[in-house]
């Protein structure tokens, strides 16, 4: 018998609306939903990824569509292994006993041991040999292509699909961060909420997506003319029951977001409040860096700049960032232990993720 030794080196970015896969040498791989359908009657899954966001409140009774991730945290355990586990096939192709995979995978930094460890679980059971865990908002500094070895602060600002983690790096560790559950599900929460409360019309998570990427924004520009966009959606009328679709502006996106962006800004105002004030004349020289998906928020960036007087900047593939700074990290496995294990002496954690979960 002949066997074949096997490395392959992953980075994961596993988030609440998407998981990325970056393999090293090949880049990313894959970006995909983080949903499943599964097919309670046969027992087995129907389909994962962005497929399974297709049947997202059009699926029959016998499939449950599930979003293993809450948060930026597992809260179905066994669905996101199934869901991972067909992700990783994909990826994976040889597999023996002599098959040797190391993992990089970024969670967000307001997590408890107990969920990294279920994070770590996961990914053992998929076959690796070697785990490590690292912060996102390390991660996306590193994606982002911020100096995080240096003596030099820098910040960033990760808005994901389930948390907003707010970080200063300096001397390749986390100095002082804040962890929010108010992302971009928050945001979608929030554009239903008001389109029922304003509208009388019940519509779904993707078309409030839908409408925040049309013609969502932080703030109204009333000296340009182009900033107010509008957009239709469609949906129930609550009074007569019947599909009903309406046309809606930037305006009414932006008031139903207010609450989320004033959330994100004060985190980034606690955060500032915590620095060393060797860190923060860094971080007035360097300004803060804005990655994720609601990096995109048109406006947001310009607005953290007006309410805080910290340059901000939107980073190149900030989508990206998390994934990219796992992949980073697995190029340079002599530094990638500092980062994942080593948590700077002095760090200063304000955890509003948890403070807040510990209220539900």
């Amino acid at each position: 018998m002949v066997f074949s030794l096997f490395k392959q080196d992953i980075g994961i970015d596993l988030g609440t609306a998407n998981t990325l896969v970056y393999v090293k040498g090949q880049g990313i791989v894959l970006d995909e939903a983080s949903v499943i359908a599964y097919n309670t009657n046969l027992k087995k899954v129907v389909a994962v990824g962005n497929a399974a966001k297709e049947m997202v409140g059009a699926a029959p009774p016998h499939i449950k569509v599930v979003r293993p991730l809450r948060d930026g945290v597992i809260s179905d355990f066994s669905m996101t292994h199934l869901m991972l586990k067909s992700f990783l096939k994909k990826i994976i192709t040889t597999s023996t006993i002599f098959t040797a995979v190391r993992v990089v995978i970024g969670v967000p930094s307001g997590v408890t041991e107990v969920e990294k460890r279920a994070v770590e679980d996961v990914v053992r059971q998929m076959g690796a040999r070697q785990v490590y865990i690292m912060d996102e908002p390390m991660a996306a500094a590193i994606g982002s292509g911020l100096d995080v070895d240096s003596s030099t602060g820098c910040m960033i600002t990760d808005i994901g699909g389930g948390t907003s983690d707010i970080a200063i790096i300096a001397l390749g560790g986390v100095v002082t961060s804040t962890s929010l559950r108010m992302a971009g599900d928050k945001m979608n929460e929030s554009i239903i909420d008001y389109i029922r409360k304003v509208y009388s019309l019940m519509i779904g998570e993707k078309m409030a997506e839908r409408a925040k990427i049309a013609v969502g924004c932080a703030y109204i520009d009333e000296s340009d003319p182009e900033w107010v966009t509008k957009t239709v959606i469609s949906g129930r009328d609550m009074v007569s029951g019947l599909p009903k679709s309406i046309e809606i502006s930037s305006r009414d996106v932006c008031k139903s977001l207010e609450e989320c962006v004033d959330s994100i800004i004060q985190g980034v105002k606690v955060t500032l409040e915590n620095a060393p004030p060797e860190l923060s004349a860094d971080i007035i020289n360097t300004g803060m860096t804005l990655a994720g998906g609601g990096a995109y928020l048109r406006g947001l960036d310009s607005l953290i700049e007006r309410e805080t007087g910290i340059r901000t900047r939107i980073a190149d593939n900030a989508a990206n960032a998390v994934a990219l700074g796992t992949g980073k990290s697995l190029e340079d496995m002599s530094t990638i232990l500092e980062h994942v294990r080593s948590r700077n002496p002095y760090q200063n954690t304000v955890d509003l993720y948890n403070e807040n979960s510990s209220h539900n």
